[in-house]
């Protein structure tokens, strides 16, 4: 598999990982006690919904500026770990931010590495 196409799996599954763990953990796992459902669900899901379409597509600037995104998500993730309730959401969700970050990376890299490759026209 070529790091390109990797890069990208890793991103795609990273991506939706992270997106249905906050869809399920926030809606049917452990709901919030002193907010609305659908306020937290709106703050932590909306901003992964921004890049989708590039994602989809492989744009590579989507991807360079989704890792960027991705570390976000880890800062929420590190925090939420700390809390003892909430530790295994917090590490699950630490865990896919990473998978993320290190998917755009690596298909930002391999995007370059291509282009150089690529014979001139």
């Amino acid at each position: 598999m070529s790091p390109l196409r990797a890069g990208r799996w890793l991103t795609l599954g990273g991506y939706f990982g992270l997106f249905f763990l906050i869809l399920v953990w926030t809606s049917l796992v452990d709901p919030p006690q002193h907010l609305p459902r659908s306020l937290v669900l709106l703050a932590l899901l909306l901003p992964l919904l921004a890049p989708l379409r590039g994602l989809l597509h492989g744009r590579q600037r989507t991807h360079a500026w989704t890792s960027l995104l991705a570390l976000l998500y880890v800062a929420i993730g590190i925090t939420l770990a700390a809390a003892a309730e909430d530790r295994v959401y917090g590490l699950s969700m630490l865990g896919l931010a990473l998978v993320l970050f290190s998917g755009c990376l690596l298909y930002v890299r391999a995007f370059g590495w291509e282009r150089r490759r690529a014979p001139e026209a």
